[in-house]
């Protein structure tokens, strides 16, 4: 139960991580901003959205890696019902091929001992 939930909130942080870089602004947009392009005057004024779109990526992207640490802990440490642990590898089933015993008969024209086997026609 507490795998499913992480894994929620692990979904949302990546989607909010995504939404918030896709807001902010890349290193050229001041220069657009010194010409009158861009607008300078935002909700949070001219320097105060950077400082706080950049703690609160900060802090997403802190509780993004440490979901994806727990889920790796969790994902490798499963037990089954013997308690022994279960990995990727134990849920594979191989099938051995069947092994036949029958060897061809040589053809009498054909000498084992010589390299260029080629039968007369």
């Amino acid at each position: 139960m507490s795998f499913q939930i992480i894994l929620i909130i692990h979904i949302l942080l990546a989607l909010s991580l995504v939404a918030l870089i896709l807001m902010q602004h890349g290193k050229g947009a001041d220069a657009g901003a010194a010409f009158g392009a861009g607008a300078s005057g935002s909700v949070f004024g001219a320097r105060g959205a950077n400082s706080f779109l950049y703690k609160l990526t900060a802090s997403i992207a802190i509780g993004f890696f440490s979901t994806s640490l727990i889920l790796a802990y969790l994902a490798t440490n499963e037990r089954d019902a013997d308690g022994e642990y279960r990995g990727v590898i134990d849920e594979v089933t191989i099938e051995k091929p069947a092994v036949t015993t029958d060897v061809p008969a040589l053809d009498s024209k054909i000498d084992p001992k010589i390299n260029n086997n080629i039968p007369d026609e």
